[in-house]
């Protein structure tokens, strides 16, 4: 999601640059730029589209000069346009940046009204203009970025230069990630570690509302709110050629599910419109009027899909007011299903060759049915059958215990939600565009919910990985992910868990109930919440332990209650099952891990079902 890179030295550093973005493209983008200062001035390169054009033009008209910044584009606010393309300059001021002005809107106004000229529809040339207000009131460039956000809302990491000064580089980081490389002469800073690694193993991973100031011989950190100076923890990477691989973590799965942000991205790129409240989907065959006249839809999938398709049962009814049926593919294949040419069916599989799945399938089609697929292999025999397909973009999943496939599976269910929202006219552009903005502003959550460290889960897996029986429990939405967060605990720890409405619990369950039962809730802010810390309670006056998932806003209603809370950021219902999702990932790693379980490949599993 966006990537950016920066580098003060004594080497020419655009090809340094673009060799670093490169190392980035795994983030998605759909435009680069750098900006170099040479001579006093900047000098700055923009292309729409992939690196290999903003390559072409560096080849053919080199950037000389040891001081710059790169930047990789996903577009959020604007076309992916050279235009909107970073970096962005005002005056004297160029910045990069990652992550969403959330009050552009008003900051665009006053400043337009004092004078200040726009060259793109960018909320990131704000940040520039912000910066240029502040150094022309006779502040130096790290007080002027920092008086500058006192007036930001929302998530960044920037780096600021002023050709003015051109033996500095400025940035700062809240909610979106920033890394800084130490050097001998030389410093760098990037959205993560393999774009400077073959520079540094030396890095200093900066905290939330950390800003810092980077010049040949050093960098001097400091607070964003205060302005104080802090000597940060510098840590030494040494990878091996295996962990490489693995992008330096311990397990192919905990590598995917801190690639979600990215696969998150990327299964929305090019499909939203922010500035129409469009939903572009142009694998799906079917036109507007054919999919208006779609009474129902019917999902088949299996496992982990088969969650996925529930939430996308909750989105679909609740945007688009067609009744939904999500159908395990093992028992649907076997009945003699009603479906017919006004009925959709949605097969979900991360493969795209799960036996069961495709015989579900045909027996579709063959009743007449427009088979939609939802799927994260290019032509797999999914996708070759299917009528219409959805990719999901998640990017080669090596560990069997499927993570980012779920999330960006329910992605694609909620563009197809909000899509036939649309076709059908329960959702005007007003309400569309809140929908994607509210699903654009997921991936920079995560990013921040990922890089909060372990502690919390070492504790818990410590204390509950010798457990023979777990419950987990949500309401709404939040069941399907109950679900998941049980089949996760299963396949990786060989604990016994089961998934159940929170609603349900008094219906037979609340039997297990004793010491040695933990009991995770998924219980976020929303309608359900006060229901399921009453549920929370039943739970504790037995004696059972519980591990509740909330957000901010919830933390201090379950502290009295559970024993661990784990916190996500507060986010509309819609979008708090992508956020709820990552908790149940980290507890059944975290468990496994401890335990010492192969947390990649567990016992009697296999990546793709291909038989029945």
């Amino acid at each position: 999601m966006c990537g950016i890179i920066g580098y003060i030295g004594e080497r020419e550093c655009s090809n340094l640059i673009l060799e670093g973005l490169r190392r980035l493209e795994y983030r998605g983008y759909d435009s680069a730029g750098i900006a170099v200062i040479s001579d006093g001035d900047f000098d700055i390169r923009r292309a729409a589209g992939k690196l290999d054009r903003l390559a072409t033009s560096l080849a053919g008209e080199p950037l000389h000069g040891t001081v710059g910044i790169g930047h990789t584009r996903w577009a959020t606010h604007g076309a992916p346009t050279e235009q909107n393309a970073h970096p962005h300059r005002a005056g004297d001021i160029v910045v990069v940046h990652n992550g969403i002005i959330e009050n552009h809107r008003e900051l665009l106004r006053e400043l337009i009204a004092s004078g200040h000229e726009f060259l793109s529809e960018t909320d990131t040339e704000i940040v520039a203009h912000l910066v240029r207000r502040e150094r022309a009131a006779g502040l130096d460039l790290r007080a002027s970025v920092r008086a500058a956000l006192q007036h930001v809302e929302g998530a960044y990491a920037i780096a600021v230069m002023d050709c003015q000064h051109p033996d500095t580089i400025v940035a700062a980081k809240n909610a979106s990630p920033l890394v800084v490389g130490l050097g001998e002469n030389e410093n760098f800073i990037a959205s993560d570690i393999p774009a400077i690694l073959n520079h540094t193993r030396n890095v200093v991973f900066l905290d939330e509302g950390q800003m810092l100031e980077l010049t040949r011989s050093g960098v001097t950190f400091f607070r964003i709110d205060d302005g104080s100076p802090f000597e940060p923890e510098v840590k030494h990477i040494s990878w091996t050629p295996a962990m490489a691989e693995k992008g330096g973590y311990k397990h192919f799965m905990l590598k995917e599910i801190h690639e979600q942000p990215r696969a998150v991205t990327d299964t929305m790129r090019e499909r939203i419109r922010l500035e129409s409240g469009q939903v572009d989907l142009p694998e799906l065959t079917l036109t507007a009027e054919s999919l208006s006249n779609i009474h129902r839809a019917v999902v088949i999938a299996c496992g982990t899909s088969w969650h996925a398709g529930m939430v996308g049962e909750y989105l679909i009814e609740q945007f688009a007011r067609i009744p939904v049926e999500v159908e395990l593919a093992s028992e649907f294949r076997y009945r003699h299903p009603v479906v017919d040419e006004h009925t959709l069916v949605i097969a979900v599989s991360q493969s795209g060759e799960t036996a069961d799945t495709i015989a579900a399938l045909k027996e579709s089609k063959s009743h007449g049915a427009h088979v939609l697929a939802i799927c994260n292999v290019v032509g797999s025999t999914i996708t070759r059958l299917a009528d219409s397909v959805v990719l999901t973009h998640a990017g080669p999943e090596v560990s069997v215990a499927s993570t980012k496939a779920f999330t960006t599976q329910i992605v694609a269910l909620y563009l197809l939600a909000v899509r036939l929202g649309q076709v059908r006219g329960l959702l005007d552009a007003e309400r569309s565009t809140q929908l994607l903005q509210d699903l654009v502003e997921v991936p920079i959550h995560m990013e921040a919910m990922l890089h909060e460290g372990e502690a919390t889960y070492l504790e818990m897996a410590k204390r509950f990985s010798h457990s023979a029986n777990m419950l987990y429990l949500g309401r709404g939405l939040s069941f399907p992910i109950a679900l998941e967060g049980a089949l996760k605990l299963k396949e990786l720890s060989y604990i016994h868990a089961e998934g159940y409405a929170a609603g349900e619990m008094k219906h037979g369950p609340i039997a297990l109930i004793e010491e040695s039962v933990p009991s995770v809730f998924v219980c976020p802010d929303g309608p359900n919440f006060e229901k399921t810390v009453g549920n929370i309670a039943e739970i504790k006056a037995r004696g059972g332990p519980v591990i509740a998932v909330t957000c901010v806003n919830g933390k201090a209603a379950l502290e009295a209650e559970a024993d661990f809370v784990l916190t996500v950021p507060s986010s509309p219902e819609h979008t708090q099952v992508l956020l709820t999702s990552l908790p149940m990932q980290l507890i059944a790693y975290h468990i496994a891990d401890f335990k010492g379980t192969d947390v990649d490949q567990p016992r009697n599993l296999a990546k793709s079902v291909t038989v029945e």
